[in-house]
């Protein structure tokens, strides 16, 4: 999980239309969620359509390492037992996390109303991310932390039980460090309160309740509050995971860009705090159609039919950025290929995801033949009016900075290119959607 392979370079370039059907992976947010709160259910929690991705199974061997039985059956439904809330054991060694933020920072808040310690390490890429913004709520709940120069990992961090319930306001828009708080009140006597000045993603306040927990939703001056009462009981559930919109993103944009494409993407969760992007590419002129709207779980889920369109460059509102924040990498390949300009502001975020990923856009799209310019805090980007990216020069490769999300983008702008775009290696792909680059084979074939 730690990225210690070699390197796996590839040329992405342009093949013919995407048409047929095909299903992405499940959404890896839900699917984290639903280990860790089996995993603190009384019984056995069964779980369909998991995304078996590096950054979710951190999170499945995180929670056997305190305790829960977790395991895959033939048939691909996953099983878990869990221990209950407040008896998660003591794990015998440091928690790996690899690549995944969303597994370290919830899962210190879990452990932070626990009386138990452990050590979190994980990648290079990890290794560099900001936990501050967990480290400072969870205190103040009692925990404890020793942790690396900038609040980095590795980090000891040593539980307390009985913790103390706060009122915490969020100082960032971060749905993160939302559900660490919210987890770590789920052992907690009394009742955790957060503020929440801009909405983000809901997946954990939807799923708490779904396992049974005491959750309170309202508005106060405009912000919504969220309250969990502590010390609460989880019953176990039978889940099923919608496609991860975020998956679904880059074939959407793929669609979009590729001429003659009419491709339809099966089963994608379009919760409304995740699925701004399609508004966007809505707005900007894509086809893009959602057909058998249901709900599943608690989720809302569409099929959606996406056909090749002549996109038209628009300035971005920096308020739907929390509803798509994973999604602007692609959507900076979409712009490059506009009629116009796109302008995107308040993206302050984005320099602190797995990479800086406004700075490493910028540089990718730049040598695949882009016109852009970087801001502090967004892309500006001069289309090319539906022309394809000239691409990238043989044998220089984009660099993804073992970002995912940074890797899978350009291959898209591979595919809207003349010549190819290379990307330096395409191993950090498998932490969030291992199948990608089959089924991109698969929709172009």
């Amino acid at each position: 999980m730690s990225h210690s392979n070699p390197p796996r370079p590839k040329r992405f370039s342009a093949t013919g239309p995407l048409t047929g059907r095909i299903a992405v992976p499940g959404d890896k947010s839900i699917s984290h969620r639903s280990l860790m709160l089996g995993a603190l259910a009384v019984g056995e929690t069964r779980i369909s359509g998991l995304l078996e991705g590096e950054d979710v199974l951190a999170t499945a061997a995180a929670m056997r390492a305190m305790g829960a039985s977790i395991a895959r059956g033939d048939d691909g439904i996953w099983s878990v037992n869990g221990v209950g809330v407040g008896s998660l054991l003591q794990p015998q060694g440091a928690l790996d996390m690899g690549n995944s933020g969303t597994s370290t920072r919830l899962l210190m808040g879990l452990v932070a109303s626990h009386p138990i310690h452990t050590v979190f390490t994980g990648d290079a890429s990890l290794s560099g991310r900001p936990m501050g913004r967990v480290i400072e709520p969870l205190s103040l709940m009692g925990a404890s932390f020793e942790a690396s120069t900038g609040g980095t990992l590795p980090l000891m961090l040593r539980g307390i039980s009985p913790a103390v319930p706060i009122r915490y306001r969020l100082p960032v828009a971060s749905a993160q460090v939302k559900s660490a708080v919210l987890l770590a009140g789920l052992n907690t006597a009394g009742i955790t309160t957060i503020i929440e000045p801009v909405p983000t993603r809901d997946h954990s306040e939807r799923m708490l309740r779904g396992f049974g927990a005491n959750l309170e939703v309202g508005m106060e001056n405009g912000e919504r509050v969220i309250a969990i009462h502590g010390e609460a009981e989880l019953r176990p559930q039978t889940i099923t995971v919608p496609g991860d919109p975020s998956s679904a993103a880059f074939f959407v944009v793929a669609a979009l860009l590729v001429p003659g494409s009419d491709l339809l993407i099966t089963n994608v969760g379009l919760n409304p705090t995740r699925a701004a992007l399609f508004d966007v590419l809505r707005d900007m002129g894509g086809k893009i159609e959602e057909q058998k709207r249901r709900e599943v779980g608690g989720e809302p889920v569409a099929d959606l039919r996406v056909r090749h369109s002549a996109l038209t460059g628009v300035e971005v509102d920096p308020a739907v950025a929390p509803a798509m924040i994973d999604e602007f990498p692609v959507l900076f390949v979409a712009a490059s290929l506009a009629q116009g300009t796109t302008t995107t502001s308040g993206l302050d975020e984005l320099r602190v995801k797995e990479s800086d990923r406004l700075a490493a856009m910028a540089a990718a799209l730049q040598l695949a033949g882009a016109n852009i310019e970087e801001r502090e805090d967004g892309l500006v980007i001069h289309g090319t009016g539906g022309d394809a990216l000239p691409g990238t020069p043989r044998d220089t490769g984009v660099v993804t900075h073992l970002d995912h999300r940074i890797a899978m983008s350009m291959a898209i702008a591979g595919l809207a290119s003349r010549n190819g775009v290379e990307v330096d290696d395409t191993t950090p792909i498998a932490t969030s959607f291992p199948t990608f680059i089959t089924l991109l084979g698969d929709a172009a074939a």
